[in-house]
């Protein structure tokens, strides 16, 4: 059954994830950044948009199998509305099926206001994210019109620089570089460069900084725990519930607070309350993975 998006007159908040280089974990911020989210405020309503066709975010918070004639991201597009194609999903966090072909989705993507006028006619009240294809084409440009903040994963220099292409990109389109935040992920602190022994993290902090580039303070650690996460059958797990006690699952939560900070969407609970929620998040997940294996 297809769960309708919380009636509201408030314009939801948008945070983009986006990378034009594959391989710096940009799926995993989305996706963990969204269960941290509504762990932390449970109030909140969460809704992750995956504009791509690797549907890792349907395997991550998909109930059950699509039923036939179920809708997608691609007919919430010709209908210029995501209400009838929103489903809540595991952890509490509602998302939108992908569609298996993204062909006819970026036929339909030419005007790059058109995502925000979804967004706007489908009344979802709380967060948005938005997971983009590694590319800057027409969905990816859609995202960036309608984001309130766009988060930029680096991980080493090449990723620095495709950065450097997408915040070129938002000047170009007079977006403002003021929405753009680079956070570091994949960090590794053994990685020195060769010669003189600096780290590669301190150079990329560095670069950030002469570049003038916004950017979270909060990084994200390369955990080969995260990684078997990853790549876990039939669906992706959560750090939230599976990496408690590593510090990814500490530096997941910490950026869940900055970019809600960051948005304006309230001071963060305080720590008892907090606590909490994110026990109650994690014992949810496990009540409903035992139950689709009892199934």
């Amino acid at each position: 059954m297809v769960s309708a998006p919380p009636n509201a007159s408030t314009r939801a908040s948008v945070l983009v994830v986006s990378s034009n280089k594959g391989g710096v974990g940009k799926t995993t911020v989305a996706a963990n950044l969204a269960i941290f989210v509504r762990a932390l405020r449970e109030d909140l309503p969460v809704l992750v948009v995956g504009l791509d066709d690797q549907q890792v975010l349907d395997r991550m918070f998909g109930l059950r199998p699509l039923l036939p004639g179920e809708g997608n991201l691609k007919h919430g597009w010709a209908e210029r509305s995501l209400a009838r194609v929103i489903q809540l999903g595991q952890y509490g966090v509602h998302f939108v099926p992908s569609p298996p072909d993204l062909t006819l989705l970026k036929a339909r993507a030419e005007d790059p206001r058109t995502l925000s006028r979804i967004l706007a006619a489908s009344e979802w009240s709380g967060l948005v994210i938005l997971d983009t294809k590694s590319d800057l084409e027409a969905l990816t440009l859609n995202a960036y019109y309608a984001a309130d903040r766009i988060l930029m994963p680096v991980s080493d220099w090449s990723s620095l620089e495709e950065a450097g292409k997408a915040i070129a990109l938002l000047e170009r389109l007079k977006l403002g570089v003021d929405r753009a935040r680079v956070v570091l992920t994949l960090v590794d602190l053994r990685s020195k460069l060769e010669g003189g022994g600096l780290h590669l993290v301190d150079r990329l902090l560095d670069e950030i900084e002469r570049r003038g580039w916004p950017c979270y303070t909060t990084h994200l650690s390369r955990s080969p725990r995260v990684e078997m996460l990853n790549s876990s059958q039939p669906r992706p797990l959560p750090i939230l519930q599976h990496a408690r006690g590593s510090i990814v699952h500490s530096q997941m939560r910490d950026l869940a607070v900055e970019a809600l900070a960051d948005l304006g969407l309230g001071p963060p609970e305080s720590g008892r309350v907090r606590a909490a929620g994110l026990a109650r998040a994690a014992a949810w997940a496990g009540e409903t993975i035992g139950s689709l294996r009892r199934h």
